[in-house]
């Protein structure tokens, strides 16, 4: 029997090491979540969970929308729950698909994530009981911020992801400006920056993936 001329083995080297690099960059796409999926959902909440913030507590404690107080913190929380919820699904299905030490570096570091919100939540809880409403505001989401902008950092690092480490560093001078300009204009600021950025980001690495 001929063989098929699909089946026949490449003519030169060079053709053998385009067919290996196109095989690992479908296998590599294939095994990578979507950025999308991973950035998106991030972007949006922190775009309308600090936007209400922005619009409940503004600069100087002025209210561009009545509601009540404990409706912005609550809001953002769901949606950051939800954000983590789609994130985790996402990641946790690519994850199937991987094993060893990678996939355990997955786990771990999802689960640092968790632990360490769960742990500021805690803190910042019995903290802010004993301020103004303004710096408690200011407490609860610069220190969020601050650590989703390490996390970010320490994530692009150990996946050697420079869209991701950049994000990070990008949130985090977001965060730095904002706190200095003072209540309320740090939610603005995060708002746009943070949760833009991060609409952007996730299209730049899909941009890159796709190409």
């Amino acid at each position: 029997m001929e063989a098929n001329q699909d089946e026949l083995p490449p003519g030169d080297p060079a053709e053998s090491l385009r067919m290996i690099a196109h095989e690992r960059a479908t296998t590599g796409r294939r095994l990578t979540p979507d950025p999308r999926l991973l950035l998106w959902p991030w972007g949006l909440a922190w775009l309308i969970g600090f936007g209400v913030y922005f619009l409940r507590f503004g600069p100087d404690e002025h209210v561009y929308v009545d509601m009540p107080q404990f409706l912005p913190l609550t809001l953002l929380l769901c949606l950051i729950a939800i954000a983590g919820i789609i994130t985790g699904v996402v990641g946790a299905r690519a994850g199937r698909q991987i094993t060893g030490p990678t996939s355990r570096q997955g786990a771990m570091y999802g689960f640092t994530w968790s632990v360490a919100f769960s742990g500021m939540g805690v803190l910042l809880g019995r903290v802010s009981e004993v301020l103004p409403v303004p710096s408690a505001n200011l407490l609860w989401a610069g220190s969020m911020v601050a650590l989703t902008g390490a996390l970010h950092m320490a994530g692009g690092a150990m996946w050697n992801d420079r869209v991701v480490y950049v994000l990070g560093v990008s949130i985090s001078v977001v965060n730095v400006v904002g706190i200095i300009i003072g209540p309320g204009w740090h939610a603005l600021i995060v708002a746009v920056f943070g949760g833009g950025g991060m609409l952007v980001a996730g299209l730049v690495s899909w941009l890159r993936m796709a190409r």
